[in-house]
């Protein structure tokens, strides 16, 4: 079965590549992702899956099933670009479009993956008579509003067995660490204004007041958690020195590694908000943007995939794609690759210093690990098992959200790592499908992970995707 479903991906590279990249091209930013979910939706529908667009609320999510019985296997796909990352694929700085956006996480990667996987998958089952369903999650905005995050509150995932999810990285592991909740939180605050020379006493700032908010949660920093982050901007903080500002508004995001704690740091920050009024005489409103858990590993899951890479092979490279790899090595220097490498934790990494491409397919070595950022698969991997793995796309060292993993994720190399991981998660998803106590194994390990804790989303029900706001940061107009 699973020669089937990789001579399937084998046959079909080059539309592979070719869809990855057109998606690397549009580099679309969050909820706007319309042509890369279409083209995803179509290649889908073209091979004998059902599609329903705009689930959740979200033009660009979609839902794309075949089959109709037990197990229901999900593979979930990202297509969102970041901004001002906008690179050619070359091995020195050179902006297709300066400051447009670009793949600087390899989501157009992440999605063509996931697509390719699923499609094999369903070939296999087709060819051997084998029940199932295969379903794929076309996942928008995880770079900033968190599309999962509605998917899951609306209850997509509730049916489902196990999810299967890939992600661009710089090594091929199947890891079980964790990652931080979070919630994305905007402070708006409301004064009067006056002359700050002739009436300050008039006046009362919302300047102050977020500044006076800023300076309560600094010195709260020195008695939180080691673990826990809290970072904010001020978006908005008057127009001008001699008017005393009426409005002002910071955006904060608050992170620790379980849920509650989360809710507890967040509570804190309300109360400071209010002091920040008390002092300013001024009032505020709170906007909720989005509020996800942390990451609920599975090492079951881990396993299988681990056990998938190592049948199918890491890539290999040719002259070109090492040579591409050892230039865009050069861009960053001695001391912040050690630094990236030594954040990874990697067994071994002090050895791969002069390593441009990690191809070794290693154990996972991040148990009990909670990783520093935030992710929307947190929520999904609370209410099904879940995993996602990686697969060496772009070079050691270069750390992500850059332009040379933009570079990376629309060459050879990047090419290489969406076939790998294609042909690893069509190998796992059978696996899962085909060996009832196996998946067993793993729903029983989930359980016994949550603990008897239960998943509450904490988006509240009537919020909804910021769609407008999204469109207008990616420079849409009405009449498009």
């Amino acid at each position: 079965m699973k020669e089937d479903a990789w001579g399937w991906i084998s046959n079909n590279e080059s539309k592979l590549i070719e869809a990855s990249d057109k998606i690397w091209n549009f580099a679309e930013l969050g909820l706007v992702e319309y042509k890369s979910s279409e083209l995803l939706a179509k290649i889908l529908e073209e091979n004998g899956f059902s599609v329903q667009r705009g689930v959740a609320d979200m033009p660009t999510a979609f839902i794309a099933s075949w089959g109709s019985s037990k197990p229901i296997i999900g593979f979930q796909g990202e297509y969102d670009a970041l901004p001002g990352v906008s690179q050619k694929v070359s091995t020195k700085r050179e902006p297709l479009i300066e400051g447009a956006p670009g793949h600087g996480c390899g989501h157009n990667i992440h999605g063509v993956s996931a697509v390719a996987g699923a499609i094999a998958t369903k070939v296999a089952l087709e060819n051997n008579g084998i029940e199932g369903t295969v379903r794929f999650y076309g996942t928008p905005a995880e770079e900033t509003y968190s599309g999962k995050m509605f998917m899951v509150r609306d209850g997509l995932y509730d049916d489902a067995d196990a999810i299967l999810s890939h992600h661009p990285g710089s090594s091929n592991v199947a890891g079980v660490g964790s990652s931080l909740a979070v919630n994305s939180v905007k402070f708006h605050f409301h004064g009067v204004s006056s002359h700050a020379a002739f009436t300050p006493f008039l006046g009362k700032s919302a300047l102050d007041a977020v500044e006076l908010m800023n300076t309560g949660v600094n010195f709260m920093r020195e008695h939180i958690i080691q673990e826990a982050r809290i970072h904010y901007v001020i978006e908005e903080g008057g127009m001008q020195p001699n008017v005393v500002p009426p409005y002002a508004r910071s955006w904060y995001y608050i992170r620790a590694p379980a849920r509650e704690q989360v809710e507890l740091l967040y509570q804190w920050v309300q109360r400071i908000a209010d002091g920040a009024d008390l002092m300013a005489r001024t009032t505020h409103s709170v906007e909720f943007i989005e509020g996800v858990y942390n990451l609920l590993p599975n090492k079951g899951l881990s396993d299988m995939v681990t056990a998938n890479m190592r049948e199918v092979g890491a890539p290999e490279y040719s002259k070109q794609e090492l040579k591409f790899a050892e230039e865009i090595s050069a861009t960053v220097s001695r001391e912040d690759k050690l630094e990236e490498l030594r954040l990874s934790r990697r067994p071994g990494w002090e050895d791969l210093i002069d390593t441009n491409i990690d191809t070794e397919i290693m154990d996972p070595w991040d148990e009990g690990i909670v990783w520093p950022g935030s992710t929307d698969v947190g929520d999904v991997s609370w209410v099904a098992p879940t995993i996602e793995f990686t697969t060496s796309t772009h070079v050691l060292g270069i750390g992500g959200h850059s332009w040379q993993v933009v570079a990376c994720s629309g060459a050879g190399i990047g090419h290489k790592s969406l076939l790998f991981a294609a042909k690893t998660m069509a190998g796992t998803a059978i696996d899962l499908i085909t060996k009832s106590d196996v998946l067993k194994k793993i729903q029983d390990e989930f359980v016994k992970r949550k603990a008897g804790r239960i998943y509450k989303s904490p988006v509240p029900k009537n919020l909804k995707p910021p769609l407008e706001i999204a469109r207008e940061q990616a420079g849409y107009r009405k009449a498009q």
